[in-house]
């Protein structure tokens, strides 16, 4: 008996023993002497080996849950070496769970794939939006929309620094910085016109345009006539060929 006990007590006391398996005893009465001499408490001995039972009974149950949850998140492992054995090892246990946790990963890994449903709706709308009629056509509207996209981000670049704008100034800043600037344009086009007429006035501008649609055709038509009387093409022959004829 003592041979048994002092092999229980070499089992609760190695490392690999839970650290609140084994309790000193605290009380001469309550301890057995070994051969040695040295004291080794057994008194918790029947709750310990109660609780080991617990723990193993309850360790089938565990197993049964987790074959129920491996069943419905991954059916196609059903082949499980453990089934058929009355005891269940934490390794059964943890196949089981590693396999759950394979098809989780898995399933995180394919959800970041679009279905085929969801890339023909890609394409469809993609047709929609820039009038695509086949699937032949789709590649090469991707690439002109491309190149325009860049002539565009390229000429909005330009506007920006040209302009002394912001890189972040909306599109709508530069539009209206640009209309501005046609503005100022006009107005000076405006001055310059007036100077070159020698008014400030748009009544007498009016006055001097048509005063220039009353004289001009009668002009042009004597020096067409003078042209062809001469039978000369050049104007700036007209006074030569007239000096001579005197």
């Amino acid at each position: 008996v003592l041979k048994v006990l002092s092999h229980i007590d070499s089992i609760l006391r190695s490392p690999r023993a839970p650290p609140l398996i084994y309790r000193r005893s605290k009380g001469p009465v309550q301890n057995y002497i070994k051969e040695n001499g040295q004291e080794c408490g057994f008194e918790h001995l029947p709750l310990t080996i109660e609780m080991w039972a617990d723990q193993l009974m309850a360790l089938k149950d565990l197993h049964r849950s987790l074959r129920k949850l491996s069943l419905e998140l991954v059916p196609w492992h059903t082949a499980d070496p453990q089934d058929n054995r009355e005891s269940v090892r934490v390794e059964d246990l943890q196949f089981i769970i590693d396999a759950i946790l394979e098809e989780i990963e898995n399933k995180e890994k394919n959800s970041q794939t679009p279905s085929l449903p969801t890339l023909f709706a890609i394409v469809s709308h993609f047709q929609k939006l820039f009038d695509v009629n086949s699937l032949n056509g789709v590649y090469p509207r991707m690439n002109e929309v491309y190149t325009k996209l860049g002539e565009m981000t390229n000429a909005m670049r330009n506007l920006h620094e040209l302009l002394e704008l912001d890189s972040s100034a909306p599109p709508t800043l530069v539009v209206d910085t640009v209309g501005k600037l046609c503005d100022v344009i006009n107005e000076n086009v405006t001055e310059q016109v007036q100077q070159l007429l020698g008014t400030q006035d748009i009544h007498s501008i009016i006055n001097k345009l048509e005063e220039h649609e009353c004289f001009f055709p009668p002009f042009q038509a004597l020096i067409q006539d003078l042209l062809c009387l001469l039978e000369i093409s050049n104007v700036d022959d007209i006074l030569p060929t007239v000096r001579n004829l005197k």
